[in-house]
């Protein structure tokens, strides 16, 4: 393996699942942050949801772009590489709901 194929594979390493997205998968569109902390993202189609339930639904293939991870024991999720940075859930605006 080429030392630039294991630099690209090293962001996919730190998920822990990446599920598959179905036909009418919801991507993020904005962030809901509380004290600059995420709790919750905004879908394509308008819904707001807090990070547990974003989780359960990307699990179930209602969120593309995204696979999951984890942090202290709590689940979250993570965008995917794909050399492109304008899509990175840290690059989407916040929302206020």
């Amino acid at each position: 393996m080429s030392a630039d194929h294991k630099l690209k594979s090293l962001p996919m390493n730190a998920l822990s699942e990446v599920p598959t997205p179905g036909a009418d998968a919801q991507s993020i569109t904005a962030l809901k942050k509380e004290s600059g902390r995420i709790t919750g993202y905004q879908l394509s189609d308008g819904r707001v949801m807090d990070k547990a339930e974003a989780v359960n639904l990307a699990k179930q293939g209602g969120i593309a772009g995204v696979g999951i991870s984890h942090r202290n024991g709590n689940e979250y999720l993570k965008s995917l590489p794909d050399e492109t940075e304008n899509n990175n859930l840290s690059n989407l605006p916040t929302v206020s709901h």
